[in-house]
């Protein structure tokens, strides 16, 4: 039974459209998978929250490639082509 819903999850996590959603069902598989080795049913929930999150923002930090992220002088975040060598 855990091999089929790992099959089912892993194909999902491949068949998301953005880096943002790959990231997002990797993360709460893994996050899943760790949580419910760790604790009961309530850490595997706890876990793919966490993980689904951590890893939408990993995946989207990564749809931009070539551009960073700045704060100007009044701490609003822009996106910018990153300096060279960077």
């Amino acid at each position: 039974m855990k091999k089929i819903l790992s099959a089912i999850l892993m194909t999902a996590a491949l068949a998301a459209c953005t880096p943002t959603q790959e990231g997002a069902v990797i993360g709460a598989v893994a996050g899943g998978a760790v949580g419910g080795a760790v604790g009961d049913t309530e850490g595997a929930i706890v876990g793919a929250a966490l993980g689904g999150a951590a890893g939408a923002l990993i995946g989207r930090a990564s749809e931009q490639p070539g551009q960073c992220y700045y704060r100007d002088s009044y701490g609003r975040r822009y996106v910018a082509s990153c300096p060279r060598g960077y």
